[in-house]
């Protein structure tokens, strides 16, 4: 006899929750790339599993600052001297997101040879890999900026609560000049736009500043960064480098230390001891310049713990849920799939103000060459 799983079979539904699971894993951008587990993780983007057995929508983590006290010398007295931890606190909550697919009813399952459930499996774990890469990139960036091939809208602010942040004074760069209104159409992404975030990245926050710095990537004991840029500014920069300039680039990516790890996979070249990636969801905008009408994209030069995604469970064990259920007296078949989950950038408030912790914002005119 042949073994069928029916619709809302309870096996079917922790079959497809944990198929679901590993596929958003392996086709989501920041997932395969530049996401670990636990506040320890070296990768850009932790993974916080602690509401995944435990109750509650919210997690709350630290910053402890480097101390900077004076040392005591000789035999002076050290007592009541001591310096105190500074601790700085930043949180992230979690609600829940959910989408579904309507299979259509008895005769269109009829008239078909695919098997719908898989086909709304791995449809819907597109969709969500998509989801988690431009919910990523928005609070990375700290706007939705412009563009209609997104999910969400550009009215958008942000989910469960976690609101967008814009970037700090100390965390945004640009093509050129100073400022939004000051970008013109030379300000274009260029080796020299990559080299002042690599400076900005090493010599800001830390010791007595009472900032903090961006904390390199560390790969097989090297420190690295990573920048991700639009596939416009990646134009730009393979198109406005010196005769050989671009061909060296490349030719690092080759030979660095570590080139087999995740955030070296599809680079595009190696700069400085930073990575550098393209994607298209990088976000866009269209107001810069003194007429507030240039074009321009917000690259996202990435250290260690950058943003966070926290996870809780829907009950099953898994980050994923699979519900079936019958319509229209059992003619329709619907699936819909859940998660409870948070994601934002990590910043703490230091002297009364919001600080980003591993993410420079590079903003450079960036127009479709085409």
């Amino acid at each position: 006899m042949k073994t069928i799983i029916g619709l809302g079979d309870p096996k079917a539904v922790k079959k497809y929750s944990a198929f679901l699971a590993v596929d958003v894993g392996r086709e989501s951008y920041f997932n395969r790339k530049f996401m670990g587990v636990g506040e320890e993780s070296q990768m850009p983007i932790q993974t916080l599993p602690h509401l995944e057995s435990d109750a509650g929508d919210n997690i709350s983590y630290d910053l402890c600052m480097q101390l900077k006290m004076q040392p005591i010398e000789g035999d002076n007295t050290l007592e009541g001297k001591e310096e105190d931890l500074k601790f700085y606190t930043d949180s992230v909550y979690i609600d829940q997101a959910r989408g579904g697919v309507n299979t259509g009813g008895r005769m269109t399952r009829k008239r078909t040879i695919h098997d719908l459930r898989r086909t709304a499996r791995v449809r819907q774990g597109e969709w969500w890999a998509r989801l988690f890469d431009e919910l990523i990139f928005m609070y990375l960036s700290g706007a939705r900026g412009v563009g209609s091939d997104f999910i969400f809208p550009t009215t958008y602010t942000g989910f469960a609560t976690n609101t967008l942040v814009a970037p700090d004074s100390q965390h945004i760069l640009y093509g050129d000049g100073t400022s939004k209104a000051t970008l013109t159409v030379a300000g274009i992404m260029t080796l020299t736009v990559i080299e002042r975030a690599v400076t900005r990245a090493a010599t800001m926050g830390g010791g007595t500043s009472g900032l903090p710095a961006i904390q390199p990537i560390k790969i097989e004991g090297e420190e690295r960064y990573v920048i991700v840029m639009h596939t416009y500014q990646a134009h730009s920069l393979r198109n406005n480098s010196t005769t050989g300039q671009w061909l060296d680039v490349q030719k690092a990516l080759a030979t660095a230390v570590g080139n087999k790890s995740p955030i070296f996979m599809g680079g595009m070249g190696y700069h400085r001891n930073t990575v550098l990636h393209e994607h298209r969801a990088i976000i866009r905008f269209s107001d810069y310049g003194a007429g507030a009408n240039l074009p321009a994209a917000r690259a996202l030069f990435l250290g260690r713990q950058a943003g966070v995604v926290a996870f809780g469970s829907p009950g099953t064990g898994l980050r994923f849920d699979w519900h079936e259920e019958s319509r229209d007296n059992g003619n329709q078949a619907v699936i819909s799939t859940s998660s409870i989950f948070g994601t934002k950038k990590t910043a703490f408030t230091i002297d009364g103000a919001s600080r980003d912790f591993g993410v420079i914002a590079l903003d450079t005119y960036a127009v479709d060459p085409a």
